[in-house]
């Protein structure tokens, strides 16, 4: 099934039912007020909001006009926000760039960082930015909603609390990264509100694209309007995202609305190379710094600039139809 956050101006929005086809949708805040709610108690509210989900495709319900632009992320705010690294050429393209050396540890034990999940963007809502030296970049990923996990689970059990899927626009500043590294307590300026895709679903919702925990789909991230990134999701994944479920329920229990991420999709080249951009044939980049690391490995220098107010950023996964799964994350950066 497929499940959104209307906004209604309350803070945490109300909980829909989208059609699969993300035409249409019918209030399910009798059910639960609220996804937060709804995962709070997942295994005696999922059925009903199944049934309603089953309705909806049949038409058989009053159902209203579906506006992306009119959605909150699933979650606008969560419990928990943390953010794992699955995709390790990803790692080893921005650890290039600020030299640093991949550790051998981190080809079998997930890089994770705790974000802020205070407060979410929407998926059309604009990006704030107070400088631009602070090297504003976008980061396309997936990332699933568990409900509650028990301390020390596997990844094998890790899989059965994964209860929603959703893509991710994690907002970074490269600028400020080093700096905040440096002093041993990693990301906090550096990683501003993060946005979610319109629409949160089920991972039977994926069919045969959802295998070992990974979607095998390409994200398509565009950047003003012009393809940078076709990256696929099961292709070239270290770990999992059961693996960083696991991971990050290791020394904890995580609350169910826990949102854990995949990091930047990225893909090798074929030869084992970093891969070239969209226009050259290549599959691209979920994000701004693994280009600019691959200039400055051709050229001596990074060309492609960060974002600045006036760009725009799309993140959006079509299934092999070409239809649209999560709705697309749409942003534009604009002066703070």
């Amino acid at each position: 099934m497929k499940l959104a956050t209307i906004k209604d101006g309350t803070r945490d929005g109300k909980l829909v039912v989208v059609s699969k086809d993300l035409t249409r949708y019918c209030a399910a805040d009798n059910i639960a007020p609220t996804l937060q709610a709804a995962l709070d108690n997942w295994d005696e509210i999922a059925p009903k909001l199944e049934a309603l989900y089953i309705d909806v495709e049949h038409q058989v319900v009053p159902c209203e006009r579906f506006h992306e632009r009119e959605a909150h992320s699933p979650l606008p705010r969560a419990y928990q926000w943390a953010d794992g690294s699955a995709y390790i050429n990803h790692v080893e393209l921005v650890r290039k760039a600020r030299g640093a050396e991949v550790p051998e540890s981190f080809y079998h034990d997930p890089l994770m960082y705790q974000g802020g999940s205070d407060s979410f963007l929407a998926p059309r809502d604009d990006i704030p930015l107070g400088d631009t030296k602070w090297g504003c970049d976008m980061e396309g990923e997936v990332a699933v909603i568990t409900d509650d996990v028990p301390m020390g689970v596997t990844s094998e059990e890790a899989a059965g609390h994964i209860k929603l899927v959703m893509l991710v626009n994690d907002v970074s500043l490269r600028g400020l990264i080093p700096g905040e590294l440096a002093k041993g307590f990693g990301f906090f300026q550096s990683k501003p509100a993060s946005a979610f895709s319109p629409v949160a679903v089920t991972p039977d919702e994926l069919g045969d694209a959802w295998s070992g925990n990974v979607i095998h789909l390409p994200l398509m991230v565009d950047y003003n309007g012009q393809p940078f990134g076709r990256a696929n999701a099961g292709v070239d994944a270290t770990f999992s995202l059961a693996d960083l479920v696991a991971h990050a329920a290791k020394t904890r229990n995580l609350c169910a609305g826990s949102i854990i991420g995949s990091g930047t999709v990225s893909n090798q080249g074929p030869d084992g190379d970093p891969g070239k951009p969209v226009a050259e044939g290549g599959l691209g980049y979920s994000c701004i710094a693994e280009i600019r690391m691959i200039e400055t490995i051709a050229d001596g220098e990074a060309k492609t600039p960060f974002m600045k107010p006036g760009d725009t950023v799309r993140v959006e996964m079509r299934d092999s139809e070409g239809h649209s799964i999560f709705g697309a994350i749409e942003q534009k950066v604009v002066e703070a």
